[in-house]
């Protein structure tokens, strides 16, 4: 059992190595099977991010107004992972949207710059996170933070366990292939249970919450699925950006 317990916290560090820019430990005993078992802690590294947002919104909101508590707790949340998922959802939405056939959207994506239709795609999401969090109430909004963070992460993992990676190399294959039914389950269990005290405190706005978070990983699942025949590691990002959004937005239609 110890060993077992050393393992999965080797793992999870490696998750959080992975999808922040925390400070580790320099060794952290990688191999290939931990890393591509990392997913299904990937909730629980973004309950970790969304409790930091969480904490800076919380400290910000004694002293300033809401607008700029939410503002720097996006930030702090930027800070903490490198912006990381916001950047597959600029690459993917300039794939997507100035790419007419398939190889020439994957192309787009492998290109670092910053097209029209990122740019777009990165103003709207954090302007639109911004004014959401903004607009909740003070004592919910940390909650949400927590929530948000970590059900759009097992949204992502969602997609690793039921679809299929379309390159050779990426930043998403070292993962591509470690999501079987127990991680997936382990997985979603931890973001639902990041949801949980927000739905203790607020049971409507954390049902409508998860149903934000659904719609947001339908839609921009269907796009990229249909264009690409399956994800990428910008995809990823994406889906986790959209599924997080959704999530504020379904909780704020309920308060």
């Amino acid at each position: 059992m110890r060993a077992r317990l050393g393992e999965e916290w080797a793992i999870f560090l490696l998750a959080v190595q992975f999808l922040t820019r925390l400070p580790l430990p320099r060794e952290l005993g990688w191999t290939p099977a931990r890393m591509a078992a990392t997913p299904r802690w990937h909730p629980a590294v973004g309950a970790l991010v969304g409790a930091l947002a969480g904490a800076v919104f919380w400290a910000a909101g004694l002293v300033w107004p809401p607008a700029v508590a939410a503002l720097l707790a996006v930030a702090a949340g930027l800070l903490a992972t490198g912006a990381f998922h916001e950047d597959g959802l600029a690459d993917a939405c300039d794939g997507l949207g100035g790419g007419t056939a398939r190889e020439r959207a994957l192309e787009i994506m492998r290109d670092s710059r910053i097209g029209t239709y990122g740019a777009a795609a990165l103003t709207l999401i954090l302007a639109g996170r911004i004014l959401v969090l903004a607009s909740l109430p003070v004592a919910l909004a940390p909650l949400a933070l927590v929530a948000g963070h970590a059900a759009s992460r097992a949204s992502s993992v969602l997609v690793l366990a039921t679809s299929r990676y379309v390159r050779d190399h990426g930043t998403g294959k070292p993962v591509s292939s470690g999501v079987g039914p127990r991680s997936l389950a382990v997985a979603l269990a931890c973001g639902l249970a990041a949801v949980l005290p927000l739905a203790l405190a607020a049971p409507l706005a954390a049902v409508a919450g998860l149903g934000g978070l659904a719609l947001g990983h339908v839609l921009m699942r269907s796009r990229f699925e249909r264009r690409l025949g399956g994800y990428t590691g910008d995809c990823l990002g994406a889906v986790q950006q959209t599924s997080e959004i959704g999530f504020y937005l379904g909780a704020l239609a309920c308060l």
